[in-house]
């Protein structure tokens, strides 16, 4: 009876609810381009087994890190990294379906920087306070900040540039410096001026996940926490469950994906044997849809 009742929930749930959780996801090695995962509840997750969209730019013409998130007009916006070194910005397409997608185009966010190495893992923000897109990512530039053990090609910072229409964008600027490398971070609005970002410190004697706390969306962030991952963990990805926050990140040295829970960004527990996300997957975004663009999105990857 307990097991039929627990099916009954499931079943409730998945055709009661209206919104469906998205991840946004890529294979290695990343070559094939855009995949994407769904969950009804967010902590099991189902894997589509189709590429969305190809890449076609950038010196490698890779699409890692893939981020999105849909605009108040309904139109759904992605960046992604084009290249592991070379790129001076990273890609950029639009969808109203997720299916059908605008021509893909570089950003070139770091182009006046000449001796910027890379641009990793760019981050789509909506501030719905300023009414728009913040675009945060980490690169590398030699000479410029503090030494640490890795070397000055390793030794990255976040920047960060911000548009209202994906047409003009503000001149990019040193968003986090916290004395460390530092690649992979989320924004995060927990409430009104009350914002989380999470980050990983990419130090050698780290590798692990972190939070700091700012009252805007655009920081500063400061008060940086101790990890609440174990070491070698990357790609945080965050979705808010009824009254908790699911921090996602890729375990990399394990080859799984694990998860922490938490509801206040101090006290953490760690859930991994509590999700299921499918091999292969790699460093996506999360965000909730209308279900029946997800129901598009089945019957258009079982088409394929």
């Amino acid at each position: 009876m307990a097991i039929f009742t627990s099916l009954m929930a499931v079943v409730l749930l998945c055709s009661c609810s209206s919104k469906v959780y998205l991840f946004t996801s890529f294979h290695e090695p990343a070559d094939q381009g855009l995949r994407m995962l769904y969950s009804y509840n967010g902590y099991h997750w189902t894997d589509l087994d189709t590429v969305f969209l190809k890449p076609s730019i950038g010196n490698q013409k890779v699409m890692r890190d893939p981020s999105m998130v849909q605009g108040p007009d309904g139109i759904f916006h992605l960046v992604w990294t084009s290249s592991w070194r070379g790129d001076k910005g990273f890609g950029y397409a639009s969808s109203k379906d997720l299916i059908h997608w605008s021509d893909e185009k570089m950003i070139p966010a770091m182009e006046y920087e000449p001796n910027t190495v890379n641009v990793w893992a760019p981050e789509l923000f909506y501030d719905d306070a300023s009414k728009q897109f913040i675009i945060i990512w980490a690169s590398a530039i030699p000479g410029r900040f503090e030494k640490g053990i890795e070397p000055d090609s390793n030794n990255h910072r976040i920047y960060v540039t911000t548009t209202k229409d994906f047409q003009s964008f503000t001149p990019t600027r040193l968003f986090l410096d916290p004395k460390f490398s530092v690649i992979d971070c989320v924004i995060l609005k927990k409430g009104q001026h009350d914002y989380v970002l999470v980050l990983k410190d990419n130090t050698r004697p780290e590798r692990d996940i972190k939070v700091a706390f700012s009252n805007s969306a655009l920081g500063p962030y400061t008060n940086v926490s101790k990890p609440f991952t174990e070491q070698f963990t990357e790609g945080p990805a965050v979705v808010k469950v009824k009254d908790n926050w699911l921090i996602y990140y890729d375990s990399y040295r394990k080859s799984i994906y694990g998860a922490a829970i938490t509801h206040d960004f101090v006290n953490f527990r760690d859930i991994t044997n509590e999700v299921s996300v499918p091999k292969g997957h790699k460093h996506g975004t999360i965000l909730t849809v209308k279900k029946k663009i997800v129901k598009h999105l089945i019957k258009y990857s079982k088409q394929g």
